[in-house]
């Protein structure tokens, strides 16, 4: 439980804890020593902990590569923040250091966070029971005026007295004879720490905590109802609720609890199989290692022959380098002396002396260079590389295949290629766009691993989504209202068998999606399981859906529950890489309509078009209607549809995406059924 107790930013034990939005507790010291303001750079946690970095990681996405792309839902969100997204330049902030979201606080700064009292009395209680300090003296709680030392202590009142107040206040007789007083010198770490009193509203400092606002999933106090952010929000009474929170923690914590006692037997085992592999290995490395020592030995003794072979090339090669170097020297030797001497003969200024010997010298010099032509091989008798080549292609693959033998109870079936896997259509089923298909081995069949082949749902070709050894596989990204064909093969060392039967699977008609934080601008708000959002920021920011669309006709509608001021809120598809931090539809990856209470405009790359009279308030529903099989979106305003169809020739993978800012909240119904009359539209 130590680390349970530990601040994120100090290291230390909490110390008046609060509780950030995002879940996650810090100290309040350490909280205010990292609230910053102003551009977003590299801070401080704490004395003891460098900030150094404010990029998380982006959301996955899986995706086919010829059909939609769906994007994982998360649990909802906060007024904090995490990854991309824009920073306000001159707003108060602090950054969870568990989670690195930021956190944008009011003037309060920290301050407006509630206390965990919970855990700060867990902390102080087992601190002073791992961690006791040094003797204390115990003081009266009793004497009115300059308290005397308590001698003292009653274990069911929780109260220290002195000798003459116990006699006083806390008489051996009646209903108080039966307390249990003990010395107050033996109430070291016994003693509770006094009860602080109700919960108070953070907004409302003096007023006390009394319901729980199941929206917003806070404890609030009667104000925060009636004039706070929390009005018209669903509210219980908080001991109620209490109750029934802890009612389900027990619950869960009793089979919890029977989980982990199976784990400790279980535990016990796998330290007696520990054991037993360690004798084992032993057994079998000794074993291992005389064999790969066996094939040391052959290969060194025939390293040994080649070696002496290469070497005898060696000196063959040497010699016969060596006996011509030998005879292009001699032949370099009488041509030089030559040469000098027909030098210094040159030199002799007496014609005739020199006209008598000249004949003949010359004579000597064109025999020397004739002979060079006849007599001297200026290349090589020999080439330095050898000749020979050792064929070691085999061996080496040999040894690199080289593998234990699998000796199973169905051994006898191991050179056998495998029978087809049996599908199991009860345990295969379809969820929006996935698909999970679950086989089981042949009886008769020694297999090593399984291959999974699915088609594109238009009875095409078949293409391997799965290589491995699990027996079940959850296919994702693909396209809505269409049948796939799946099959399975088996394989060994000895080959593939053949194709299971075909199993065909139907994908939903509509998709069922929610609005995904991880691809969303920082300043959404999330509630209702991530089916309603607002804005902190007065700019309009974008929200997207977590599954992308890019075949069928799909169609989801969007309650308006606040609208203040009369902003101008968007609603359509967007590509997934669409820019969150301005109106839906100005950049060219967008295809939106925006409204406000009296008409209507289509927008895309910051064109408009199409005003249509007839606008929103609270209450009103938006739908859109996305027909991918007629590449069209058409919008709705309360079942009528608002203006002509909006937009035409829609190719690609589009996802449900909403502008909005902190004067709007929404809520998102998908999955519904298709209008009627759709040939009309």
């Amino acid at each position: 439980m130590d680390v349970e107790l530990r601040c994120p930013a100090c290291s230390g034990y909490y110390k008046s804890p609060i509780l950030l939005p995002c879940s996650h507790n810090i100290c309040l010291s350490c909280a205010q020593s990292i609230q910053v303001c102003g551009q977003a750079s590299a801070s401080v946690y704490c004395e003891q902990t460098p900030l150094n970095e404010f990029d998380y990681p982006e959301a996955d996405r899986v995706s086919e590569a010829d059909s939609g792309i769906s994007f994982g839902a998360s649990s909802a969100g906060s007024s904090s923040s995490s990854g991309g997204g824009h920073l306000q330049n001159d707003s108060l902030r602090v950054i969870c250091p568990q989670c690195h979201r930021t956190i944008y606080l009011d003037d309060r700064g920290v301050k407006s966070f509630p206390r965990n009292k919970i855990l700060e009395t867990i902390t102080d209680k087992y601190v002073q029971t791992r961690h006791p300090g040094p003797m204390e003296t115990k003081k009266c709680q009793m004497c009115e005026t300059s308290p005397f030392d308590a001698k003292f202590y009653c274990e069911q009142c929780e109260v220290s007295y002195c000798e003459g107040c116990q006699k006083t206040c806390h008489p051996a007789r009646g209903p108080l004879a039966k307390h249990s007083l003990i010395l107050a010198t033996k109430t070291q770490g016994k003693v509770r720490p006094p009860n602080p009193g109700p919960s108070t509203c953070t907004e409302h400092i003096d007023e006390n905590l009394s319901m729980y606002c199941m929206l917003c999933k806070l404890p609030v106090c009667y104000l925060c109802l009636q004039e706070g952010k929390h009005m018209n929000h669903e509210v219980k009474a908080l001991g109620a609720m209490s109750k029934t929170q802890k009612t389900e923690m027990s619950q869960a914590l009793t089979s919890l609890t029977e989980k982990a006692k199976q784990a400790k037997y279980f535990l016990g085992s796998l330290k007696k199989t520990c054991e037993t592999i360690n004798e084992c290995a032993i057994d079998f490395e000794a074993s291992l290692v005389a064999k790969f020592d066996e094939m040391i030995t052959i290969i060194q003794r025939r390293k040994e022959d080649l070696l002496l072979q290469v070497t005898r090339e060696k000196e063959f090669k040497i010699k016969m380098v060596k006996n011509h170097m030998n005879q292009c020297s001699a032949k370099l030797r009488q041509t030089t002396g030559l040469l000098e001497f027909c030098i210094e003969v040159m030199k002799e200024p007496d014609a005739a002396a020199f006209l008598l010997f000249s004949s003949t010298l010359n004579q000597r010099v064109g025999n020397i260079e004739a002979s060079w032509d006849k007599e001297m091989i200026l290349h090589g008798r020999v080439t330095p590389e050898f000749d020979l080549t050792l064929d070691s292609d085999s061996t080496i693959t040999a040894l690199s295949l080289l593998n234990f033998k699998e000796m199973k109870d169905g051994h006898k079936y191991r050179n056998q290629v495998p029978d087809s896997p049996i599908v199991i259509p009860e345990e295969c089923s379809v969820e929006n766009n996935s698909v999970t298909i679950a086989w089981q081995p042949h009886p008769s069949s020694w297999v090593e691993g399984y291959v999974l082949e699915i088609d594109d749902g238009k009875s095409g070709e078949f293409r391997e989504v799965y290589c491995g050894k699990e027996t079940i596989c959850t296919v994702d990204g693909l396209h809505f209202d269409s049948t796939y064909n799946a099959r399975i093969k088996a394989y060994n060392h000895a080959g593939e068998g053949d194709y299971s039967e075909t199993i065909c699977l139907q994908t939903a008609e509509v998709a069922w999606f929610q609005l995904d934080p991880r691809t969303t601008h920082a300043d959404i708000i999330f509630s209702n399981d991530n089916m309603t959002v607002t804005c902190s920021s007065y700019d309009d920011r974008v929200v997207m859906g977590n599954v992308g669309f890019s075949k069928g006709v799909h169609y989801w509608e969007i309650t308006i529950d606040r609208y203040d001021n009369h902003p101008d809120p968007a609603f359509g598809v967007a590509r997934y890489d669409t820019t969150k931090e301005m109106m839906l539809g100005k950049d060219d990856k967008s295809w939106s309509m925006y409204i406000d209470n009296n008409r209507s405009w289509f927008i895309h790359k910051n064109v408009h078009a199409d005003r249509a009279e007839g606008g929103i308030c609270v209450g009103s529903v938006i739908g859109v209607l996305l027909d991918l099989n007629r590449r069209t979106l058409t919008f709705f305003v309360n079942d009528q549809r608002q203006g002509p169809i909006a937009f035409k020739d829609l190719q690609g993978v589009f996802f449900p995406a909403i502008s909005l800012n902190r004067n709007v909240q929404v809520t998102v119904h998908s999955g519904l059924e298709l209008p009627p009359d759709l040939d009309t539209y």
